[in-house]
């Protein structure tokens, strides 16, 4: 599936594009497959979650994968990704991360959040690649964004309900700027601004999963990443030298101008009101 001009303004305007059935049906279930037998054979990531009732005691996201499996690394890496990224952002980016969920039946999602936040990438921002490995839908907790928001800074957090989410901190929006939900099929790969409010809702359904792949690089122009993310990667497998951004400063707040929610820095108005720009 070829990167389109309206892929590349649509990314522009709302932070997110979509490339539908970018992996075919095959390569998303020999991935499936692999990460099941990862779960039962090999590392992974807690979450610290110690409640053995928990689904996701049992199906923990694994984190960073391709720092030791080939197929992850791979997937990472792949042609595809790379050409998409490049396409939307200018230049080929840096990859630094790769995650799996796999989000069994019962399971929480997580609270609205921007990726940047952890990431912590200067100059510039994070982009991430999630790709569906099951239908993803709102009953089985798919993903939701809220457009337009790549433009704001990043967010102060405050404490997430954890009834319903596996991590305990979000992000506040104000009246105007609503999630949406995003249908996605197995294969299909958003591409989304590190900026970009995102986040999803528990598996509510009685036997699916929602599993995905997903993948973080940093803009090409980028110096520095937060320490957790390195080894940098170019888009061939080789490491790159990067520098290390320090964690935390200042954040983002809302306000009221004139009726209209603005996202202030430092007193810096940043965000003046909510609609696309053609533009995570």
């Amino acid at each position: 599936m070829p990167v389109s001009a309206t892929n590349i303004s649509e990314f522009a305007a709302q932070g997110l594009t979509m490339a539908r059935g970018l992996f075919n049906l095959d390569e998303v279930e020999q991935l499936r497959r692999h990460f099941l037998w990862i779960n039962k054979n090999h590392r992974r990531v807690s979450d610290n979650i110690t409640d053995e009732s928990d689904p996701l005691a049992k199906y923990p996201r694994v984190g960073q994968p391709h720092r030791w499996d080939e197929t992850s690394l791979n997937w990472m890496i792949d042609r595809r990704l790379n050409e998409w990224l490049t396409a939307i952002l200018g230049r080929e980016p840096y990859a630094v991360q790769t995650m799996f969920y796999y989000k069994p039946p019962g399971a929480r999602g997580q609270a609205l959040h921007q990726d940047q936040f952890y990431l912590r990438v200067e100059p510039g921002t994070c982009v991430a690649a999630w790709m569906a490995v099951d239908r993803c839908d709102e009953e089985n907790g798919c993903l939701f964004v809220v457009p337009g928001t790549h433009n704001i800074p990043v967010l102060c957090t405050v404490d997430a309900d954890t009834d319903v989410s596996f991590v305990n901190d979000t992000v506040e929006l104000p009246p105007g700027f609503e999630p949406i939900p995003l249908i996605m099929e197995p294969g299909d790969v958003l591409f989304f601004n590190g900026q970009l409010v995102h986040g999803s809702y528990p598996n509510t359904s009685a036997d699916r999963f929602r599993c995905a792949m997903i993948g973080h690089y940093i803009v090409g122009e980028a110096e520095a990443v937060a320490k957790w993310y390195h080894p940098v990667l170019r888009m061939d497998g080789s490491e790159v030298d990067f520098g290390v951004s320090e964690q935390g400063g200042p954040c983002g707040v809302w306000v009221d101008r004139d009726g209209e929610p603005v996202a202030v820095l430092e007193g810096i108005e940043t965000r003046q009101e909510h609609r696309s720009r053609g533009r995570d």
